[in-house]
């Protein structure tokens, strides 16, 4: 078979593109995916900010698709399913004499169409976050700033353009790509070879890989590795908007933020690096991290209510720009390379210009049937009481409680399994979910998802995963007996 597009990524860039092209017909899309699942480069590994577009440089590409995307997520949130709030953002100032630093923020924003930009005084910031360092000055608050679900984001933009027919091939990893005399791309993976008229590279930190196979004029991509804290439930109101300090040539600075699910995030460390999958948190950036975050946000206890650490890796270009375009060396090839921050929040905008791109290129005319939609995984734990024995009285698991710290059921973690791209690891149900998220991390209620992956899909003890690849959980077993 020869597919009219393939995409290389499933990452939140990959899937908005699927999700897009999902919408024409007589298009055969299919998304390659080195990860065993959605979601496992750097779209799971992230701030989880829907940026408002002050920050990137008035003009760029970035800026655009920055404003546009943060401007489509109410509608994209409502039509998928997907967590997301407007909590605004505010960008702090703890010297006095940088203050003119928020004015130049202020008027690159307007410049950039960002909308109800205010500057604040001392005062009326302290009101608004009374957990702010005594040393504030003032700060850029904007409004339309948001907190999302990355993960949820993500899937759901596949799980979408899965349904509308875009195929999904998982730990399939592109190794050579390369176009005949017919203009046909060869795609050589592990798996096999995939034949394409038409390729899109969204491959985040190996975009330069793919790009440097065929085109002449080459581009080049650092990973930058961001450390992140997630603190415990409790401290989810220590603040209410995103924090941000005034950003540097490295970005946006330590971020503190409320999350969409009653958690507080702190980070990311700005590291460039050289190893694209070095995503192991080091104690000099927790260090580093926890230094800076409590710069701007007073009596912070990072270092009593942490549940967990984590890094991702940004996938920052030389030009610090996002590149979308024909690459025109390579006829068919297609590029969404240098997708950093504010990738995520751009994401549904890069999308819909690929989108559009595409249909003018090619005549491409809209399904009747597109079905632009999804219901989410019902969250029990925020029914009332009738609802939830309503729920149970139907189907029994959403009575039984497998992560504790949560408060998932059996029923959610079924639903996580069986739907649409459904998950195939302890991380995939816990990104679909949360099971696992909380404060244990796991430690309870591994076994028992364990078991129902099991039980309901037929893969053995000891082939179960934690996040693909070789992280099994069970190596072997000590005694007999039945699973």
């Amino acid at each position: 078979m020869i597919y009219d597009v393939v995409i290389i990524g499933a990452g939140v860039t990959g899937s908005a593109v699927a999700r897009e092209l999902s919408r024409y017909s007589d298009l055969n899309v299919c998304v390659i995916e080195k990860g065993e699942d959605v979601c496992s480069g750097t779209s799971k590994a992230n701030s989880a900010i829907i940026h408002a577009g002050f920050d990137a440089a008035e003009g760029s590409l970035m800026a655009k698709l920055n404003v546009e995307g943060n401007e489509m997520m109410d509608d994209l949130a409502r039509d998928l399913d997907i967590p997301f709030k407007r909590n605004g953002s505010l960008v702090v100032c703890i010297h006095k004499e940088e203050l003119d630093g928020l004015k130049d923020l202020y008027n690159r924003g307007i410049a950039n169409g960002v909308k109800d930009l205010k500057i604040l005084s001392k005062e009326e910031l302290l009101e608004m976050e009374p957990n702010l360092s005594d040393n504030v000055e003032g700060a850029l608050y904007a409004p339309t700033g948001g907190i999302v679900c990355p993960f949820i984001l993500n899937i759901a933009m596949a799980e979408n353009a899965n349904v509308n027919g875009v195929d999904f091939f998982f730990n399939t990893e592109v190794q050579t790509l390369k176009r005949d005399e017919n203009n046909v791309w060869h795609l050589r993976t592990n798996n096999g070879e995939y034949k394409t008229k038409y390729v899109i590279n969204a491959a985040g930190v190996y975009a330069d890989k793919f790009h440097n196979m065929v085109a002449d004029k080459k581009i080049h991509i650092t990973p930058r590795r961001g450390d992140y804290c997630l603190l415990d439930h409790e401290m989810g109101d220590f603040v209410s908007h995103t924090i941000f300090p005034q950003p540097t040539k490295l970005g946006k600075g330590v971020l503190v933020s409320p999350t969409v699910h009653g958690n507080l995030i702190v980070g990311p460390t700005a590291i460039d690096i050289e190893d694209k999958e070095a995503t192991a948190t080091t104690a000099a950036g927790i260090g580093d991290l926890m230094a800076k975050a409590g710069m701007h946000v007073k009596n912070l206890p990072i270092g009593r209510k942490v549940i967990t650490s984590f890094a991702g890796l940004r996938a920052h270009e030389d030009n610090h720009e996002f590149i979308i375009n024909w690459v025109d060396e390579a006829p068919g090839f297609f590029d969404c390379a240098g997708i950093e921050s504010p990738g995520l929040t751009s994401s549904p905008a890069i999308g819909r210009m690929v989108g559009r791109m595409f249909r003018e290129k090619l005549g491409l005319k809209e399904k009747s049937d597109w079905v632009g939609t999804r219901k989410g995984i019902v969250e029990t734990k925020n029914l009332s009481i009738e609802e939830r024995n309503e729920l149970i009285k139907k189907n029994p698991a959403y009575g039984t409680i497998v992560c504790r710290c949560e408060s998932i059921t059996e029923g959610e973690i079924l639903d996580a399994i069986h739907r649409p791209l459904g998950a195939r690891s302890l991380d995939g149900v816990k990104r679909r979910v949360r099971a696992g998220m909380g404060r244990c991390q796991a430690g309870f209620c591994s076994p028992r998802t364990m078991e129902i992956i099991n039980r309901e899909l037929g893969i053995p003890m000891e082939e179960i995963t934690k996040s693909g690849g070789k992280s099994n959980i069970v190596l072997e077993r000590t005694k007999g007996g039945e699973d």
